[in-house]
């Protein structure tokens, strides 16, 4: 359940017939939450869709959440300041928590730039089902990538609160993996999450 308290104190949880372990012994698979967090071209889409790829072909199954996505509907009404960013983080936290509760393997591609964000997010999935994944890649090669054009009209101050530029990212301390995805192939880095969620006993 979210820590978040609801506004309303006239609402209940309600709990399903079923049991996360009755959900993997019917499903076959168990749910985890891979949040794939770094710098804007750093390459945590790209990464994220080659993974959900690999496990569908697998008959395992997982989804993107990515955030240009989200922010062109559940998150349309938010912006890029600080307090914006803290809410986006949270709902999507909250979304992904319910896709693990389905058993899907549910893949997160956000620049997530704080760490309590981050943490919070961890704090809504069950224990060994959250896996931080920090795409580490400079700021110089993300600039590089720049497909999109952001960097150089954050550069030229069109952009405001732009992450790396006039906004911080707080880099993970203790993520599960670390991505030189400045320095690997993006089949190579698919591989290290798909031998980290086999670890771990998620596929």
């Amino acid at each position: 359940m979210s820590t978040n308290s609801p506004k309303s104190k006239n609402i209940v949880w309600h709990h399903g017939k079923l049991t996360a372990e009755d959900r993997v012994r019917h499903l076959g698979q168990r749910g985890a939450v891979v949040w794939l967090t770094g710098l804007s071209g750093c390459g945590k889409s790209t990464v994220a869709r080659e993974i959900e790829h690999a496990l569908i072909e697998n008959k395992i199954n997982s989804y993107v959440l990515d955030g240009d996505n989200i922010r062109h509907g559940l998150n349309s009404n938010l912006g890029f300041s600080p307090d914006d960013r803290k809410e986006n983080i949270r709902r999507i936290g909250e979304v992904a928590r319910l896709f693990c509760e389905t058993n899907i393997v549910t893949l997160t591609a956000f620049i997530s730039p704080y760490r309590a964000d981050r943490d919070l997010a961890r704090s809504l999935v069950p224990k060994g089902q959250f896996f931080e994944v920090f795409c580490n890649a400079s700021l110089e090669v993300c600039e590089q990538r720049d497909t999109k054009g952001l960097y150089k009209k954050a550069r030229a101050g069109q952009i405001p609160e732009f992450t790396g530029i006039s906004a911080p990212y707080e880099a993970p301390e203790n993520a599960e993996l670390v991505l030189k995805s400045d320095q690997e192939t993006v089949e190579e880095s698919t591989r290290r999450v798909l031998d980290l969620l086999a670890k771990n006993n998620i596929i």
